[in-house]
């Protein structure tokens, strides 16, 4: 359980940093001192490489959260890939103290399918003891190995079974195993955990998920990092324009 109140603010400590190496050259970080971020939503989008999901990262791992994913109570690693970054973040906490939380990394979701799985493998020991079985961590993700359902049907078993409500919820790219109608279901479920006092930091490069209503947005890129408005984005004007005349839109890249 996180035992720490809503996130409000993220601040940048940049004292005795060299800012020509990363993360530390990230745009956003260089030109930024702090992020606010909203009770209920609040989105990161931009290009590849601007930084956006490894400023989520950060504030996942200054949060207590495992960074390959999971809730805190997970503490597994294949690979020790993030960055620096959650050391030289300070977060600042509302008063409103969430039940639930989970980190959600699209990159590394079969390594946590896998840790689960691990952790769910009876004791030898024990049974022979005649212990009683614990419960199994599964059963909190409908009780079927995520590794037996296909990677979309995984994320969506997540996204119904085990959140909660009354969480912090973290989540990097959740769009990416999700078809169209499922990323609108999505919008959905995310609905029912705002009302039920959740809250969402969400790395996307959905614009269905990007259209919910009232969040608040930071663009990410060379420049820096701003806030804007849904119809503001690059990633809307992109699809707005491709959507208006896609013959047309192909031809020009592929040169017919």
């Amino acid at each position: 359980m996180i035992s720490r109140g809503e996130l409000k603010d993220v601040y940048f400590n940049k004292e005795n940093i060299n800012t020509n190496v990363f993360p530390f050259s990230l745009p956003f970080f260089r030109h930024a001192d702090k992020l606010t971020i909203h009770p209920q939503m609040t989105f990161f989008v931009g290009e590849n490489g601007t930084g956006k999901s490894t400023l989520l990262e950060a504030i996942a791992v200054a949060s207590g959260f495992n960074p390959e994913g999971g809730t805190v109570n997970f503490n597994f690693g294949t690979r020790q890939s993030h960055s620096a970054l959650h050391r030289h973040i300070t977060t600042s906490r509302g008063i409103h103290r969430h039940t639930d939380g989970f980190f959600l990394r699209s990159e590394s979701f079969f390594n946590l399918a896998t840790e689960i799985e691990n952790l769910d493998i009876e004791d030898p020991e024990l049974k022979n003891l005649n212990f009683p079985e614990p419960p199994k961590i599964m059963d909190a993700y409908g009780g079927v190995s995520l590794h037996e359902q296909s990677h979309g049907e995984s994320f969506w078993s997540l996204f119904i079974k085990r959140f909660a409500g009354n969480g912090f919820y973290i989540l990097d790219e959740p769009e990416a195993a999700l078809s169209v109608t499922r990323q609108m279901a999505m919008l959905v479920r995310m609905h029912e955990l705002i009302d039920d006092n959740s809250q969402f930091v969400i790395a996307t490069h959905s614009p269905i998920l990007l259209a919910y209503p009232g969040a608040l947005i930071y663009e990410f890129s060379e420049l820096g990092v701003q806030k804007v408005s849904f119809e503001q984005t690059q990633l809307y004007h992109s699809y707005a324009s491709f959507f208006q005349d896609p013959s047309y839109i192909v031809k020009q890249l592929l040169n017919l």
